[in-house]
């Protein structure tokens, strides 16, 4: 599969119209048996969140976590993330919860940060968006998480590659991942991706959180939610279709390991 070569120093690629994609999340949702709610922000802000009680009891119930739509030229992460909420296959005894869109003014604009010319993935440390302020102040009445998933693009990536933050070293989810994904996308295997040191299409950063004076979401929710973190990257300089593709693979065999009885521990 031959990268498309549009991109120049930008994601110039398909578009998004991020209210029709809003809209289809929220009649899914109403059909596949997920609650509808609402981030709190400002007047005429709309970011909604959904969530998905078990359907089967007993046994683990783990808690997993997806959210997309962070960037605004990154459309291949609220389309990812409808088709999870679609799908029939998910974990019967599991919460889900799932915020398909965390910068609607960022779509309209293809532009990374939300109209505001906030960068709203460095925005979780001193929040000054209304965005991640509503989002944060959401969060702290959600439970702890077993696991979270944030679903993102990179124009400049050759592959698909996955970032992990696992600080307990928990048994890695992450080449179960990338294995997911091979057949649907190729892979980064650049020794270097993004500036941290990369094997087989997996990032594992080190990270001490007090050296970062702006947080993306993966990191708050690192701190405050979870103790196991997948940022799922979709390479934007290939069709649109293959980028949603790739994540929805990636997220749907990240819930199922989830799911399993011993869980992601």
């Amino acid at each position: 599969m031959q990268r498309l070569g549009r991109n120049r120093d930008r994601y110039e690629g398909e578009t998004l119209e991020i209210r029709e994609v809003l809209r289809e999340a929220s009649a899914v949702a109403h059909a596949h048996g997920w609650r509808e709610e609402r981030l709190p922000c400002l007047p005429g802000l709309d970011l909604p969140a959904y969530v998905r009680a078990p359907s089967q009891a007993g046994g683990w119930t783990p808690r997993i976590y997806l959210s997309s739509g962070i960037h605004g030229d990154e459309p291949a992460g609220p389309l990812a993330a409808v088709e999870v909420m679609r799908r029939a296959d998910l974990p019967p005894h599991a919460w889900l919860w799932c915020l398909p869109c965390l910068n609607p003014t960022g779509f309209p604009r293809n532009t990374r940060a939300s109209a505001a010319g906030i960068d709203l993935n460095r925005d979780y440390r001193s929040p000054r968006s209304a965005e991640i302020q509503g989002h944060t102040q959401w969060l702290q009445q959600q439970p702890l998480f077993d696991l979270t998933l944030c679903l993102h693009e990179d124009w400049e990536a050759t592959g698909f590659y996955v970032y992990e933050l696992n600080p307990g070293d928990r048994p890695s989810l992450a080449p179960a991942l990338i294995d997911a994904v091979r057949d649907l996308c190729p892979i980064d295997l650049s020794p270097q991706i993004d500036g941290r040191d990369a094997q087989g299409g997996i990032i594992r950063p080190t990270i001490d959180p007090v050296d970062r004076p702006e947080w993306p979401e993966a990191l708050y929710l690192l701190q405050h939610k979870t103790r196991l973190s997948y940022t799922l990257e979709s390479p934007s300089d290939f069709p649109l279709k293959t980028r949603v593709e790739a994540l929805v693979a990636a997220s749907l065999c990240a819930l199922q390991a989830a799911a399993l009885p011993q869980g992601p521990t």
